[in-house]
């Protein structure tokens, strides 16, 4: 072999010895051997003879060797525990992937299944949910909270608050008042997704079936967070929909400048840093036409958000969930929605449909999570709603 291919020449790691206590079980033999050998010719009152000083020779070095190699074995032991985290991360997360790429395909030893379905490795739950947050906006500003259980508020009920400060005299007593707190809980709600693949497709060496099944599932999981975060449904999650802090239109059946006033100027001063406008596609497309008294439009190119825009210096987000603009609708919120809680377990269950989907040449992927919504904070998010 050429100097230059023994240069390149990727390293073979073999296994070391696992049986430690044998070695060492033969050392002591060794020892009790020599012992004996020595005892016996103290015993004779002799000198070792030439044949047993051979031996104990041999014997000497053998344990000597046994000493060598398991100090050896404990220096690359330590070696190994010293690898870098995050090569062993990244090792794990290959493992998992390939895994999963088995579970979809049929192999249910892949993972461990248990009768109603597969938990998948936290690494590709990451990436289900990551995807998710692409896909969705309002996700991104929500306060998430990965937990499994029941998840309970204290929430200060500002409408039964008595609390005040007045002025008083000297030797006055104060008269006392009361807060009240009430408490909002989160529950679990499961939500199903089914994405079907073709067998055609996962039988191709060029295809990412991994990505396509992640972006799959997180595409379905997205477009039902996105209608209920903004809508809710009754009896099950909350969205900003449900908010207590509501402002009615001037005007029948349209938006005024005015109105976008009022509605940014009802969220406290403290929680407008991090406020943000929500609205319908069609409620955008009639703001698009609203200009000042200068003749400036009001809503602006953001050249630093890509091609987003602005409106009264806070940015825009245009979803489909959002109602229209038409009478007793809420086309139109805005403010921080860190007032809303969502609590989302991080495990994805996966389920695999083998049979279901024969006769298509294809097979069916469903995803469950756990989630509830709530409105804990009614101060950060105002709606507008259509006299």
């Amino acid at each position: 072999m050429s100097k230059i291919a023994r240069k390149h020449r990727k390293p073979e790691f073999r296994a070391l010895p696992t049986d430690v206590k044998g070695l060492e079980e033969k050392r002591a033999a060794l020892i009790e051997e020599m012992g004996d050998m020595v005892n016996k010719a103290e015993a004779e009152t002799r000198a070792l003879s030439e044949d047993e000083n051979k031996r104990f020779g041999e014997l000497k070095n053998e344990i000597n060797n046994i000493d060598t190699t398991l100090k050896a074995i404990e220096e690359a032991r330590a070696l190994e525990n010293k690898t870098p985290a995050k090569d062993k991360k990244k090792e794990q997360r290959s493992i998992d992937e390939e895994n999963f790429l088995k579970f979809i395909r049929g192999e249910e030893r892949a993972l461990n299944i248990a009768d109603n379905g597969g938990i998948i490795p936290v690494s590709i739950a990451n990436r289900i949910i990551e995807t998710v947050k692409e896909l969705s906006p309002i996700y991104k500003m929500v306060e998430v909270y990965n937990v499994g259980g029941d998840l309970v508020f204290p929430v200060y009920d500002e409408t039964q608050s008595s609390i005040k400060a007045v002025y008083v005299d000297d030797l006055t007593e104060l008269t006392e008042g009361t807060g009240k707190f009430k408490t909002v809980k989160l529950t679990n709600h499961i939500v199903g997704c089914l994405a079907k693949v073709s067998k055609s497709l996962m039988n191709r060496s060029d295809f990412d079936l991994l990505s396509y099944v992640i972006r799959k599932v997180a595409q379905a999981i997205a477009e039902f967070l996105e209608k209920e975060l903004i809508k809710g449904t009754e009896d099950k999650m909350d969205g900003i929909e449900s908010t207590t802090n509501v402002i009615t239109t001037e005007s029948a059946g349209k938006i005024t400048a005015d109105d976008l006033i009022e509605v940014q100027m009802a969220i406290p001063e403290v929680y407008q840093k991090d406020a943000a406008w929500i609205m319908n596609k069609k409620a955008f497309k009639s703001l698009r036409k609203l200009k000042t008294t200068d003749g400036e439009y009001l809503l602006t190119k953001d050249l630093t958000n890509g091609f987003g825009w602005m409106l009264l210096n806070k940015p825009v987000y245009i979803t489909e969930s959002a109602d229209e603009v038409a009478t007793g609708n809420k086309p139109l919120f805005y403010g921080d929605y860190k007032g809303l809680a969502l609590k989302l377990a991080q495990n994805v269950e996966i389920q695999v449909l083998i049979e279901k989907f024969a006769t298509q040449h294809a097979i069916g992927v469903v995803g469950y999570i756990e989630v509830d919504s709530k409105v804990i904070d009614h101060q950060k998010i105002v709606a507008l709603e259509i006299q």
